[in-house]
């Protein structure tokens, strides 16, 4: 058993932090943003257009609309926000993701794909991006979607640099960073999590930081090798946490 679930309240707790990591590690990161109070997500665009029937239409015509604003504003860096943001929220509807299998189709994939070009165009352009943009990059190169996890990882920092720092915020960078093979980062963003954790639920989110560790290092045994990203080729490597 991973957890003592008899302690008072503990079993509140570790389904709290176990919620809220699912949420940004999933499709949460899609349906609301990242994080609280925020807009952009795929239900924000069902109660703009929930009279509409065919939802892979609304998406259709919003990208369309941001495609033609990028155009007319070509160094608007909010107009290639939007762009990324319509394109992976058309990625997740209709025929892009396979609901059965919790991932992308090589359609949505291909969405995402466009989703990365806008995003990276905005990076060029913003003086400090959007958390809830970056949040939902982070689902995009997610190991359901393109499967790049360094990208996710430099998203995730985004993220922390627009908020303030909190222990899950910096488990889920941890998570992502193990994921990646960025094993010093994954090893500092634990420490930060479970330093600014409070005490009683510490346990949970170490146990959830050690069965992330644990993961990533079945999936270099198993063969992974060659395609496992360093953070640095030889020397000594230096990594700055955002927030930090």
């Amino acid at each position: 058993m991973l957890f003592d679930l008899r302690g008072r309240g503990r079993r509140r707790i570790v389904q709290g932090i176990y919620l809220f990591l699912a949420i940004l590690m999933g499709g949460g990161l899609v349906l609301f943003g990242i994080g609280g109070a925020t807009n952009g997500g795929l239900l924000d665009a069902f109660k703009s257009d929930s009279g509409s029937a065919d939802v892979s239409d609304v998406f259709k015509k919003r990208v369309d609309a941001a495609e033609r604003a990028v155009k007319q504003h070509p160094k608007d860096p909010k107009a290639w926000a939007q762009l990324t943001r319509v394109r992976v929220q058309e990625a997740s509807a209709g025929n892009g993701y396979d609901q059965n299998q919790g991932a992308f189709t090589e359609t949505g994939k291909q969405q995402l794909r466009a989703a990365e070009n806008a995003w990276t165009q905005y990076l060029k352009l913003a003086k400090k991006p959007d958390g809830n943009v970056a949040g939902l990059m982070v689902q995009a190169y997610s190991a359901s979607a393109l499967n790049e996890p360094d990208k996710a990882v430099n998203a995730m920092e985004i993220i922390l640099d627009s908020r303030k720092p909190t222990g899950p915020l910096y488990a889920q960078l941890a998570a992502l960073a193990y994921d990646a093979g960025q094993t010093r980062k994954a090893e500092l963003a634990s420490e930060k999590a479970l330093k600014l954790t409070p005490k009683d639920q510490r346990q949970a989110v170490k146990d959830l930081l050690d069965s992330a560790r644990r993961r990533a290092a079945l999936s270099v045994s198993a063969g992974a090798s060659g395609s496992t990203t360093t953070e640095s080729s030889g020397g000594t490597t230096t990594s700055v946490l955002p927030g930090g």
